[in-house]
């Protein structure tokens, strides 16, 4: 089979232009600044210590301080903040510390 140096120049052509799209696509690096990653790491382990632990465990308690401190750090550095439940970012200091209480 005999591979065609035109066939290779359509391909890479086509794979560079596939490579650009998702450049311009992809949300920049820097949007990503942890803010989301910290809240949904605080509201998953504040959701197992209340499993394992109890509702007012200490461990609860703890992880309920730092998933405050992970809004109130996103509210600090971007005016926003991240909702695990609702999956989205608010743009209001409309959190609830007591959101839990209603799981």
């Amino acid at each position: 089979m005999r591979i065609d140096a035109k066939t290779n120049v359509s391909k890479l052509l086509t794979l560079a232009t596939l490579a650009a799209g998702l450049v311009f696509l992809a949300p920049p690096a820097a949007a990503d600044d942890g803010c989301q990653r910290r809240t949904v790491h605080a509201e998953h382990k504040l959701h197992e210590a209340i499993e394992r632990h109890g509702y007012f465990s200490r461990q609860a308690n703890h992880w309920r301080q730092e998933l405050h401190e992970a809004r109130e750090r996103c509210w600090r550095e971007r005016q926003s903040w991240w909702n695990e439940h609702d999956r989205h970012w608010h743009h209001a200091r409309d959190w609830d510390d007591h959101d839990h209480d209603h799981d």
